[in-house]
């Protein structure tokens, strides 16, 4: 008879030294006795004192277990501390560094070791570790929030490595809440009021008592902010920071001070069949007042319709005057295939993700909603989206024609809606890879003509004018777009880029090392601020944040910036491999 697979929920913990083949390879009988002595006066005693066990040991790593999430936490922080104070006044290619994850979840037993999804979360989470950090999944955060004085940074959801779904994940670092308030007095907050009414959209609740419905609600609230974004009179933050608060019940005064909005829009989406309910209420972001609320009960083909009704809802509320082109455009309101409709929005939430899978699937959804309605011209910017990230990627077998196929796709949107600005982005972001800068600017500007609170917009004409070596103009596009979408780390590192360039060096460092604490899995960003110190003399710096960068992506190669970057001056590079080549990290 078989014997039955036990199991439990536990909470598991993983360490690994940071950079531990460099250490051996300088010294392999000094590191294998630090590590040691590490363990003897400092690790062990802290897993016992909370309560844990070391399951197993992996030379440069531990795997531990715990009763509960909160000694478990505690203990990881602990460890950190206390390798932090043991590392003071030891040469820094001598010290030892941790990186720690924690993850509560269902574990096998397998004798003495433990297996499964739990253990195999909490691997991926060390992996992405600040150096000195400890990164914890959402379900560890719920249980520890209350519990614990550390403060963890939200990093929202992250796709891990041979992990099925996303996770959400949340991190800390020693000082962590010092360094990111000092970094964010430095220009994240506060944020001044736009000289015109502000508003940010927070993700819809999904009230249709279905999980799998998710994708749905999210999909309601992007068309929203996009129509929302249409009006010339309105500053509207970007999807990817309004979605910062999802599945939360932040404070709408705080969402106010975070994003530099008068006012917030929020609601929720009730589906039954073909049939849509939305709620909805505009809020005084000062003192949390209501606005207004209303509740619209419509069939799934006159989805368009609704959109409309709440954007005029927001614009009577504010006083807002729109133009002639604006009021023309609104005239003449399609109603859609329910169906067709149903699979552009699980493509757009799968291409969102950002994997080789999801882009796979997100491609099979727009051309399945395409196959159903052939003029579905909401689909085609983005199957253009995917194919462009396919290209650039090496994903789901490109081939050199992808770009080619991208291309197409957008043309096509422009085509069949000429007041789409998705159609005119993608179309833009497509010709720049292309490295047709020339007309990737005609169509750039025509999508931030369309809708000129448009972040990605914003960005794409940053940075084609910063690839024809207009970097000044760049980096006003690069703020434009990071005011619009200030929880977007990417626009820091663009923005950065061109500040190298320009050799304001002082602000590029800041906002490179602004974007590292928001994701400091980021390996071009560490490159870049590699080079900067190299260029600037700072060569230890430039050593170590290099080496950093090769342990989080040990096949990065700095000759593929300039195979794929499409510079038309050498000015950018000429600094980048400058810097490297001063630092000695050319091969």
């Amino acid at each position: 008879m078989t014997e039955k697979t036990q199991r439990r929920l536990a909470a598991i913990v993983s360490a690994d030294v940071v950079g531990y083949s460099r250490l051996v390879g300088i010294d392999e009988t000094g590191t294998i006795s630090a590590f040691r002595n590490h363990r003897d006066e400092l690790i062990d005693a802290k897993v016992a004192e909370h309560g844990g066990r070391i399951v197993k040991t992996m030379g440069d790593g531990l795997l531990l277990e715990f009763p509960s999430v909160v000694d478990a936490t505690q203990c990881a922080i602990d460890v950190q501390h206390g390798m932090a104070e043991r590392n003071e006044g030891v040469d820094q290619d001598k010290q030892i560094t941790l990186r720690i994850g924690v993850n509560l979840g269902d574990i096998v037993i397998d004798g003495e070791d433990i297996l499964g999804d739990g253990v195999n979360i909490a691997a991926r989470l060390q992996e992405i570790a600040e150096p000195g950090g400890v990164t914890i999944s959402r379900r560890v955060h719920e249980d520890v929030q209350d519990r614990l004085t550390a403060a963890f940074d939200d990093t929202g959801e992250q796709s891990l490595k041979n992990i099925a779904r996303p996770v959400h994940v949340w991190r800390w670092s020693p000082g962590g809440a010092v360094e990111v308030a000092a970094v964010a007095s430095a220009g994240d907050i506060p944020l001044a009021l736009p000289d015109k009414p502000s508003i940010a959209v927070l993700p819809f609740n999904n009230m249709s008592g279905d999980q799998e419905q998710e994708y749905f609600a999210d999909g309601m609230t992007e068309d929203i902010i996009t129509d929302v974004s249409k009006v010339s009179g309105l500053f509207v933050i970007a999807r990817n920071s309004s979605f910062a608060y999802k599945g939360k019940s932040p404070d709408i005064r705080q969402v106010s001070r975070e994003l530099g909005v008068a006012y917030v829009l929020e609601g929720s989406v009730r589906r039954a069949g073909n049939r849509v309910r939305i709620n909805a209420q505009l809020i005084k972001g000062s003192d949390g007042s209501h606005i207004w609320a209303d509740r619209y009960d419509r069939d799934l083909e006159d989805i368009f319709s609704v959109q409309d009704e709440v954007t005029r809802e927001i614009v009577d509320a504010l006083k807002i005057k729109l133009t002639a082109s604006e009021e023309g455009r609104r005239e003449h309101l399609n109603k859609v295939d329910p169906e067709a409709y149903d699979y552009y929005f699980r493509g757009r939430n799968c291409m969102l993700q950002i994997t080789e899978d999801s882009m796979a699937e997100g491609r099979r959804m727009m051309e399945k909603a395409i196959e159903i309605d052939p003029d579905m011209s909401l689909a085609f910017p983005f199957l253009a989206l995917i194919h462009n990230a396919n290209y650039l990627n090496r994903w789901n077998d490109w081939h050199e024609g992808s770009l080619a196929e991208a291309m197409g796709y957008a043309e096509k949107a422009t085509e069949l809606d000429s007041n789409n600005p998705e159609a005119f982005a993608a179309l833009a972001h497509c010709q720049m890879w292309h490295r047709d800068l020339d007309e990737a600017e005609i169509n750039a500007k025509r999508c931030v003509e369309i809708d000129p609170n448009s972040a990605r917009g914003w960005s794409s004409l940053g940075q084609i004018l910063d690839f024809r070596g207009d970097h000044d103009s760049a980096v006003d596009r690069f703020q434009i777009a990071y005011r619009h979408d200030p929880l977007f780390d990417m626009a820091l590192s663009l923005l950065g880029r061109a500040q190298f360039a320009l050799g304001r060096d002082a602000e590029a460092e800041e906002n490179l090392r602004r974007r590292l604490i928001r994701n400091p899995r980021s390996d071009t960003s560490r490159a870049y601020l590699a080079a900067l110190y190299g260029a600037t003399g700072r060569i230890d710096e430039a050593k170590q944040t290099w080496q950093d960068m090769l342990d989080i992506n040990p096949d990065f190669d700095p000759q593929l910036l300039r195979e794929t970057l499409p510079y038309t001056v050498p000015t950018w590079f000429d600094r980048f491999f400058g810097g490297l080549e001063s630092a000695d990290l050319l091969d």
